[in-house]
């Protein structure tokens, strides 16, 4: 039971609340709800002109509600006994819900009312106490609005879908009931609950505000917090998967340039990459793949392997002027290239990773303030000393979406710039060009039939691209509403919404990224490992073997070439086992959980689905999660 106050409601609450946790309301908070109606009750009988009270709305704002409807002034017409004041508020709703296309989910519907109820709380907005517990009893008892997702432009609020959410408690429209549609006044009775007959602002107080906008925004970035690790993650397996280099995220490195983000992925790779024997390797030590033969190998245990290994020998000849190089490194070029740097795509992952990690931040921090905050129009200040009522009931544009609009367009430019990075990685573990010596598109392929995971990479830019062609932001374009009243919109809900969607997406690169990387670490753990067992059991001459390059016998370099080659040998002999880092080891498990290393070709339509599943559900994060760094902000 989470209870609501107007106050304290937290994005981490909102998310339990989307995903069926119930609410109280707090009573504190209720006295400043009833306080608050009571007063425009009062002020409706001294007959003042107070907006969307007794007046119209938006462009009718400069129309006076009368005592009765003009037609029961007509010659023998009787009384109708409307009351225009809940005519007018009555019509707002059943006339504004007018949303099109798909139904949102339902978490993000709860999510709406959870924040509509905690909003209204604040004593503000002119609700009764009675109607405020019916939308909260209509939440509690798992009635879900349906409420399409095309229809708000982010100013007066988000009108058009919170109509959607308050004709149900007026039992219209249509609502869900344990995954069943049905009409609202259906659903109400299913609950056990009656229809609520509006008063005085409860209109308004119920369709004006950024609750759409809010809503899509908080779970978006719950998803987005969780894909930042798990991207992450999945960088730390391809870093392995390349035997990295860990320099470039050194904490003093990054103390130089201390944007918190970037601080955050720094810590995270150092942890994540703890206890690896990959990184950082020498180069000599790691060899390149090349096809397999069926004289690769010289046991049976060996012959099962689907790749052959192998290193150059650099002569006498090509040391000119790097002598010092070559007495700290073994003159074999294998599979890493002689450079104190990897490509952008690895190095600078704190970098780009971080700073969409900053954008995540800022629009958490907007969508924090905002969830206790009240965002509908006029604001009722019953207790404000005032000659005259417009003093008290002050009409501002909190309903205006923009300060939401313009922290959720920077999430969206930055999710592509993370999916981006991502495809990156895999391109470069596929592309035999920049693999740094693992099989091209990471499988055997002796025969020349196999094409391995080549089209994993097509699968992951054709969602980058649609990503990219998503991010341009909405906020830049205003269309004007109600006749010009409402000249500037924020488009906020479009944003959010864009978001939301777009962040499956960008968990099917990351999953892709995973399932990729899983291929690669396995084929760089074993090649290494080959080569360590073959040094183990073999002299010097037959390690040779593996070795392009070498003197022609008689040759006077022979003996020196040999010598050198058994002082490789013996350095692999002496290695330990080579295994990436605990965490990566852990996360590599998960995979493998469900996706075999793929030795020959075979439909991976289901692997696909399965790598996907992987990321969406959850899985990746059990137990691999990195602690906030204190210094990170």
């Amino acid at each position: 039971m989470i209870r609501l106050d107007g106050h304290s409601l937290t994005r981490a609450q909102l998310v339990a609340i989307a995903r069926g946790a119930q609410v109280e309301l707090d009573p504190a908070a209720l006295e400043k709800v009833e306080r608050a109606a009571a007063f425009l009750a009062e002020q409706v009988a001294r007959e003042e002109p107070i907006y969307g009270v007794s007046t119209g709305f938006g462009s009718n704002a400069d129309k006076l509600l009368g005592a009765h409807p003009l037609r029961d002034e007509l010659a023998g017409a009787k009384p109708s006994g409307r009351s225009l004041h809940a005519e007018l508020q009555d019509n707002l709703i059943t006339t504004h819900a007018v949303c099109v296309g798909e139904p949102f989910a339902p978490e993000v519907v709860r999510a709406m009312l959870g924040i509509r109820i905690n909003t209204l709380l604040r004593g503000h907005s002119g609700i009764r106490v009675q109607t405020l517990q019916s939308l909260t009893a209509m939440l509690n008892a798992g009635v879900v609005p349906v409420v399409p997702q095309l229809g708000s432009v982010g100013a007066s609020g988000d009108l058009a879908p919170l109509s959607h959410l308050a004709i149900v408690l007026l039992g219209g429209g249509e609502a869900f009931v344990n995954g069943e549609r049905m009409s609202g006044g259906d659903a109400l009775k299913r609950a056990g609950l009656t229809p609520v007959t509006l008063s005085y602002k409860e209109g308004l107080a119920l369709n004006n505000g950024t609750a759409q906008m809010l809503a899509t925004g908080v779970l978006a970035l719950d998803e987005l917090e969780y894909l930042l690790d798990t991207a992450d993650l999945a960088a730390a397996m391809t870093i392995d998967a390349f035997a990295g280099r860990l320099g470039a995220f050194a904490e003093e490195v990054h103390a130089l340039r201390p944007h918190p983000g970037q601080m955050q992925v720094a810590k995270n790779l150092r942890t994540l990459l703890q206890g690896s024997t990959l990184a950082d390797i020498p180069y000599h030590l790691v060899p390149r793949a090349r096809s397999w033969l069926p004289q690769s190998w010289d046991t049976p245990e060996s012959q099962v392997l689907s790749f052959d290994i192998g290193w150059d020998w650099v002569p006498d000849t090509q040391r000119h002027g790097r002598e010092k190089f070559y007495r700290r490194f073994k003159p074999f070029r294998g599979g890493k290239k002689h450079q104190p740097q990897d490509s952008y795509s690895l190095r600078c992952i704190p970098q780009v990773h971080g700073a969409v990690r900053d954008a995540v931040a800022h629009a958490a921090r907007v969508l924090e303030i905002e969830l206790n905050s009240v965002t509908d129009n006029p604001l009722v200040f019953p207790d404000r000393e005032a000659q005259y009522v417009e003093e008290q009931v002050i009409s501002a544009g909190h309903f205006h979406g923009m300060p939401l609009a313009l922290a959720m367009s920077a999430v969206k430019a930055a999710i592509p710039v993370l999916a981006s990075i991502s495809e990156r990685r895999i391109n470069k573990l596929v592309d035999p060009a920049t693999n740094d010596g693992l099989p091209a598109f990471l499988i055997g392929n002796e025969d020349a039939t196999e094409s391995g995971f080549m089209i994993i990479q097509y699968t992951a830019a054709a969602i980058v691209n649609d990503l990219a062609s998503r991010a341009m932001p909405a906020s830049v374009y205003s269309i004007p509403t109600s006749a010009n009243a409402e000249d500037h919109v924020s488009m906020g809900a479009n944003e959010a919404r864009h978001v939301l969607a777009m962040c499956a997406d960008l968990g099917k690169v990351i999953g892709l990224e995973l399932m990729t990387a899983a291929q690669a670490l396995d084929l760089r753990r074993d090649m290494i490992n080959a080569a360590r067992d073959l040094a183990d059991r073999a002299d010097a001459v037959t390690f040779a073997r593996k070795v392009q390059g070498a003197p022609l016998p008689g040759d006077a370099a022979q003996q020196g070439f040999i010598a050198e080659v058994d002082a490789l040998r013996v350095e692999l002999s002496d290695a330990g086992a080579f295994h990436p880092g605990d965490a990566v080891k852990r996360a590599h498990a998960v995979v493998r959980g469900e996706i075999a290393f793929l030795q020959r070709d075979r439909a991976l339509d289901g692997d696909v689905r399965r790598a996907v599943e992987l990321v969406a559900q959850r899985r990746m994060d059990a137990g691999l999660r990195v602690p906030a760094s204190p210094d990170a902000g």
